[in-house]
């Protein structure tokens, strides 16, 4: 037996009371989590398909076809057909998408920054450095033996 908690147990105490911080910025920009999402992912790498994005984003992609409806509507994202399959859609940020996804992000950092500041500057740096190192694993190497 260690002496800490379980990763899951002590991500689970943060986790909600952050995407509770971050709803009311959400609002404020018209977004749902999901859309949020969605408008993150898509500037990190290009999705060729909605289904690669929904996996990207942990999403049901049967789900995922409202959200990117609306974001096109408000002129957030771009659907546009493969010109090598047209049964696909490109999907891409447009620069309105960026301008909102890039507001909602300052405004949740902005109240990110009350919680990090209770850790010293090497901490939080660290503790930022290894949680991205984290969040950038696969959810198999993750679940793996």
């Amino acid at each position: 037996m260690t002496d800490r908690p379980d990763l899951a147990a002590m991500i689970s105490r943060l986790s909600r009371p952050l995407i509770d911080a971050e709803l009311p910025v959400l609002r404020e920009h018209g977004l749902s989590m999901w859309a949020y999402m969605v408008l993150l992912a898509l500037d990190e790498r290009p999705l060729r398909t909605q289904a690669a994005l929904a996996e990207a984003i942990g999403a049901d992609k049967t789900r995922i076809i409202g959200f990117l409806d609306d974001l096109q509507q408000r002129g957030l994202i771009d659907r546009t057909p493969d010109p090598t399959d047209r049964r696909a859609r490109l999907l891409s940020l447009t620069a309105e998408g960026r301008r909102v996804r890039d507001s909602a992000q300052a405004g949740i950092q902005r109240k990110e920054e009350r919680l990090l500041g209770r850790l010293p500057e090497e901490d939080r740096r660290a503790f930022l450095r290894s949680l991205q190192t984290l969040a950038a694993l696969s959810p198999e190497e993750i679940v793996g033996e």
